[in-house]
């Protein structure tokens, strides 16, 4: 148990320090009503490092070789990943019914079949994608990746894992949980054949030469993600999805999410469920 006795304070300007570390390498911004949870959460990490304090910390992970691996470390600690199958259910429909009918049109010659799921958490929204898809059964035979990536080294061992809690199955059919799982030891580990189709990656978002490893994507869904990032980073992240998307590719975020004041490069396109911006095919 981690007593109020064991966090060490963090001043004003340490903590912006700290913060704006954060922002720079991965986008994450903390306002200044996150102070007590940055003092909460890297107390530890201080007394793990044999460091006096939060400013010995800030050099730390300022000037040290290992910086980035504790960086790295930071996310696991400071980041939340609440997600479950199925989620935003209009958008899915108008992934399923209508864009994935649109792709397999235009990809009849290649029969490849790319989308990536961009802060995938814990892996439910890619495997939620790879049901979809396999639901259509037109893509059988099919060259079909789903890669989900995420800058939270924790989630992705649950994603790779893929055994899930029935708080993941909230707001699903028993028809999907029923074909696309087996119970194994109280939870729900989905099949091989499902599970075939997605990878994991441990990604940064703002890292435009790791990203260009994944190619070019037909779809990237990006939901509630970019409401943790300030104004900066959002659009260096859209920048980076547009130059992965092929032409007529689309782009999924969440419905409290837009690219007003972020960019003018997307169409919005309007489908029968829901509305989805586009990189204008040429």
């Amino acid at each position: 148990m981690f007593e109020k006795e064991d966090i060490l304070p963090l001043s004003e300007d340490v903590f912006r320090l700290i913060r704006d570390i954060v922002r720079d390498y991965c986008g994450l911004y903390f306002d200044d009503s996150s102070k007590y949870l940055i003092e909460k959460r890297l107390s530890r990490r201080i007394k793990n490092h044999h460091l006096k304090d939060f400013r010995d910390y800030y050099r730390f992970i300022r000037y040290d070789r290992n910086a980035e691996a504790e960086l790295s470390a930071i996310m696991d600690i400071l980041t939340v990943n609440e997600t479950y199958f199925f989620r935003e259910q209009n958008q899915l429909k108008a992934f399923s019914e209508e864009i994935l009918d649109e792709v397999k049109e235009k990809n009849e010659g290649s029969r490849t079949l790319r989308v990536w799921s961009a802060g995938c958490s814990t892996g439910e929204e890619p495997y939620t994608i790879a049901m979809l898809i396999n639901e259509k059964g037109y893509f059988k035979g099919w060259d079909v990746e789903v890669h989900g990536s995420d800058i939270n080294q924790r989630v992705l061992q649950i994603g790779r894992k893929g055994s899930y809690r029935s708080n993941s199955f909230r707001t699903t059919e028993p028809y999907y949980k029923t074909k696309y799982f087996v119970e194994e030891d109280g939870q729900s580990q989905i099949i091989d054949e499902v599970k075939k189709h997605v990878t994991f990656s441990y990604l940064n978002l703002l890292d435009p030469f790791k990203t260009k490893f994944l190619g070019k994507m037909d779809v990237i869904f990006c939901r509630n993600v970019l409401i943790y990032f300030d104004i900066v980073s959002r659009k260096r992240v859209i920048e980076n999805f547009y130059d992965r998307l092929k032409d007529g590719g689309y782009l999924l975020l969440g419905h409290a999410e837009s690219l007003i004041n972020i960019s003018t490069a997307f169409n919005l396109k309007h489908f029968k469920h829901d509305m989805v911006y586009q990189k204008p095919p040429r």
